[in-house]
């Protein structure tokens, strides 16, 4: 039923810089950017990921309590997603990458918040 996630930004070029760092540190590819319609498209192992700005000219706000999760093939992917979205104008949140208990597995998960706000996770399960 999923098929893809488009998130606002009020600065293009700032989320554009920030997720080509996340994207391109786990394989992707720079985002495709579309000035006319002023977004960002990313494709992926077969996701999408859109980045906007407003179509109905309003500023992009972010949805509190929301979290947007990439799936990650093992640690070592989230913590270079981690670290290239530092460098590039994200902000750490939660507590640092690393293990977390979920039931009888275990995830590792990493989180940071994009320049607009928006909350992300890279996550792997852990055998």
């Amino acid at each position: 039923m999923y098929s893809h996630n488009m998130v606002g930004t009020n600065d293009l070029a700032a989320s554009k810089a920030f997720y080509d760092a996340v994207f391109t540190a786990v394989g992707g590819k720079p985002g495709m950017l579309d000035e006319a319609k002023g977004r960002v498209t990313y494709i992926h192992k077969d996701g999408i990921f859109v980045v906007t700005k407003p179509i109905n000219g309003e500023p992009a706000t972010v949805a509190n309590g929301n979290t947007i999760g990439f799936l990650m093939e093992n640690p070592a992917e989230c913590d270079a997603w981690h670290a290239a979205g530092a460098a590039a104008g994200g902000t750490p949140c939660e507590d640092p990458p690393g293990p977390r208990p979920f039931g009888d597995r275990t995830l590792y998960l990493a989180y940071l918040r994009d320049p607009t706000g928006h909350k992300l996770c890279a996550l792997h399960w852990m055998a």
